[in-house]
């Protein structure tokens, strides 16, 4: 069933190997407290142009979260990143520039260090950035605080309480994904987040 605006979380960050860990932690955090992950990732059509499918994901969403943690220099080619940076001005000019409920977007900008990104986007000097150190269990306490503070929801459950169930669900996931007839390394962005809500579930977390 597809998710509310006011129920939609947009995932603005890289979608390397070595950043999956932390985009999976984030969709947990997301769905546990209640909503729905949204990114890039979710649809893989060949026909679409990209830059639409964001701005589609973007109008959808009511919440944002944007890691800059990824703009250094690739070690290809050596030239920046700038997808991560790009996708949060699209995302702050939609709830600046829009109306009705794009005026009311929220976001949740992260970085492994809270000051770092002075270095290379100081435009967003003011705002409230949130650092994560590159640790799973951080960042999930970033997205639930960020969301019940946005929200004043009183289901919400604790950072600490949120972070021990995704503990256990990393401990139940290859058994899942067994009987799914999945590969817990190679889990497509959909799939983790159903096998999430699906386990969720089950452990009487998410209502039915």
């Amino acid at each position: 069933m597809k998710a509310s605006y006011a129920a939609s979380v947009f995932i603005n960050c890289p979608f390397d190997e070595q950043y999956r860990p932390m985009l999976f932690a984030a969709v947990f955090a997301i769905i546990d407290c209640g909503y729905q992950p949204r990114c890039a990732q979710e649809v893989e059509d060949g026909g679409d142009v990209r830059i639409e499918k964001i701005r589609r994901i973007i109008e959808a969403c009511k919440f944002g979260i944007h890691d800059i943690s990824r703009t250094e220099l690739s070690e290809g080619n050596a030239l920046p990143r700038f997808n991560m940076p790009f996708e949060l001005g699209v995302f702050l000019g939609a709830r600046y520039f829009g109306q009705g409920d794009q005026a009311k977007k929220f976001s949740l900008i992260v970085d492994r260090e809270r000051f770092r990104y002075q270095q290379f986007l100081s435009d967003i000097a003011g705002q409230d950035i949130q650092a994560h150190n590159d640790d799973p269990l951080v960042l999930i306490a970033r997205v639930r605080n960020w969301l019940a503070n946005a929200t004043k929801r009183k289901t919400i459950p604790g950072a600490a309480r949120v972070q021990a169930r995704y503990r256990q669900f990393q401990a139940a996931l290859p058994a899942l994904c067994e009987e799914m007839a999945l590969d817990p390394g190679d889990l497509l962005f959909n799939e983790y987040a159903t096998v999430t809500s699906s386990w969720l579930r089950q452990s009487e977390a998410l209502p039915t």
